[in-house]
């Protein structure tokens, strides 16, 4: 029998086909989505959770850049802190438990995201001005964001090791800090305004956070 499904890519190929999959599944989401009348915020959370645990897990040959901490600061945003920090959760349980691996570090992420995302909330009237998405705004908070992130989880190393590693493990970790700010950057430039458009689509009207016009982006 034929074994034509045995091919060795390389890991350049293989990130390769894992961003044009994602590409694919952003795509046909958003189409889909763009076909539904009624608002519904459930199911706006469903497809953020969608986009962050395909991303996390398709980008992960990447060190740090995955689109979960854009998509956390957006449901702060739009949806409130209690429904960011759910989303946080299934992301990083989801994630951890099925592919990437699952143990104490989780809880820290999820309190690391739940915080992006609480942030996100607190300053959602700053990056949401009459209906428009300040980017600028959205990609600073994404930028400290990541540093934030990271520096929460690391502390899951105390489960280990004393205080007195904290201090050199951090600045060991700058690098990745700095990848994944970057990465942020590029997701707020991607995703940002097309994921907007569809969360507005599907505010809860009977929030605070409801917005009457179609959301617009700006710099």
């Amino acid at each position: 029998m034929y074994d034509f499904h045995n091919i060795a890519l390389t890991p350049t190929q293989s990130l390769l086909l894992n961003i044009a999959i994602l590409s694919v599944i952003v795509f046909a989401v958003l189409r889909s989505e763009r076909r539904l009348d009624d608002s519904n915020p459930l199911l706006m959370l469903g497809i953020l959770a969608i986009f962050g645990i395909s991303g996390r897990i398709l980008l992960d040959p990447l060190p740090n850049f995955q689109p979960v901490t854009v998509i956390v600061i957006l449901a702060g945003v739009y949806y409130g802190a209690p429904r960011a920090i759910a989303l946080a959760g299934v992301i990083a349980l989801t994630t951890n438990f099925v592919v990437l691996g699952h143990g104490p570090w989780t809880l820290f992420q999820v309190l690391g995201w739940g915080l992006v995302g609480a942030s996100g909330a607190y300053f959602s009237d700053y990056i949401l001005k009459e209906g428009q998405l300040m980017l600028n705004r959205l990609a600073a908070l994404a930028i400290i964001s990541a540093f934030v992130f990271n520096w929460i989880v690391s502390l899951s190393i105390l489960l280990k090791t004393d205080a007195s590693m904290l201090a050199p493990y951090l600045i060991n970790g700058l690098l990745f800090d700095l990848y994944h700010a970057a990465g942020n950057l590029i997701f707020v430039a991607w995703l940002a305004t097309p994921l907007s458009e569809i969360m507005t689509k599907h505010l809860d009207t009977s929030s605070s956070k409801a917005v009457s016009e179609p959301v617009s982006s700006t710099l």
